[in-house]
């Protein structure tokens, strides 16, 4: 059932993709030929307006073809006033973006979805003091629940580690204990650790963890569109600093995963819950935004790129810099795949 669950996902996803791009060729009135989700044998076929909508066996990607481009021979052009390849620069980079624009506003929207059916949050109550740490020191207790930091009111357990590392210096901690308040002075402690890219970095602590107390947030409209956005932003910065991390040799390419592990990934998400499954399907969705803006020449980002040097130089790349560069780029895209594919059957192996 979960692998089925993640399969449906990836067809949303790349649905969703494709009909970013759809829309935006259509308001510019390029033809749009074939709109697929999958690829192989088709399934079901049906031919709306000039359009042929197709469901393909295997449903791992898909594809917009429009009248005048083709990704296997981008040296192909069509004449007409539908077609791809007669309009400007900036329509077609247009037409591009709306793809990832899609995906991330589709995750926007899951996130939207988020805050309205709930938002577990953990409550800033101190569960283990560690020995020896400033918050043993201090005098802090299982059970206390800490209101405020330099007078910073809190209601969350993640706001207190944000306080803690915005800091300088000593804290000025208050809490409660026993329906009495209580104030703390005490001095963070600078420890070295691993962050999520296993670079070695400086943070600050007192020495505590939570109690493990929690509560539902429910956003109104407002604050759902505020935590949407904030959210959708956070997740694509960490595709971007992941994918840097991955380029600079900081993250190994071992630690890169194919469609195996994303479907793996998403069964356990969807047997986790609800909640689980949206905020990995956003996060998905994201991961399509970005990667399809990569200055790769098989991607949308790489077509953007052509475009961008037209604009520039006022004519497109000749045919045979367009044809060479394009192959470079699928059998750089291939390699990725293939790596992908060949880390997941090792931790497949492995597991």
């Amino acid at each position: 059932m979960g692998i089925l669950v993640a399969l449906l996902v990836l067809s949303l996803l790349i649905f969703f993709h494709e009909l970013g791009h759809f829309s935006a060729a259509r308001l510019f009135g390029v033809r749009v030929d074939v709109f697929s989700i999958g690829f192989g044998k088709r399934l079901f076929t049906k031919t709306i307006g000039t359009t042929e909508w197709s469901l393909s066996l295997i449903p791992l990607g898909g594809y917009v073809k429009m009248k005048g481009q083709d990704d296997s021979d981008p040296t192909q052009t069509s004449n007409g006033s539908d077609s791809y390849t007669t309009k400007k620069p900036w329509q077609r980079i247009i037409i591009l973006l709306a793809g990832p624009f899609a995906n991330f506003f589709m995750a926007f929207l899951l996130y939207l979805a988020i805050s309205f059916l709930g938002v577990p949050k953990l409550l800033p109550f101190v569960g283990e003091v560690g020995e020896a740490t400033p918050a043993q020191h201090a005098g802090l207790q299982k059970d206390d629940k800490i209101l405020s930091i330099n007078g910073t009111p809190l209601s969350y357990w993640e706001e207190i580690g944000e306080a803690i590392n915005q800091s300088h210096g000593t804290l000025q901690v208050t809490l409660e204990r026993n329906q009495s308040r209580i104030s703390l002075t005490l001095t963070p402690k600078i420890i070295k650790e691993k962050n999520i890219f296993g670079e070695t970095i400086s943070r600050q602590i007192i020495g505590i963890s939570p109690l493990g107390r929690q509560t539902t947030v429910y956003y109104g409209l407002g604050e759902g569109l505020g935590y949407a956005l904030e959210q959708t932003y956070n997740a694509s910065l960490l595709i971007f600093q992941s994918l840097q991390k991955l380029i600079t040799g900081v993250v190994g390419a071992d630690k890169l995963g194919g469609v195996i592990t994303i479907v793996d990934i998403t069964a356990q998400a969807s047997s986790a819950g609800i909640l689980s499954l949206l905020f990995f399907t956003a996060l998905i969705s994201v991961n399509l935004g970005v990667l399809n803006l990569l200055p790769i020449p098989a991607l949308d980002g790489g077509h953007i790129m052509f475009n961008l040097y037209e604009i520039m130089r006022g004519k497109a790349p000749s045919d045979g810099a367009m044809y060479y560069i394009t192959m470079v780029g699928w059998g750089l895209l291939l390699s990725l795949m293939l790596l992908g594919l060949y880390n997941d059957f090792n931790r497949l192996m492995m597991g």
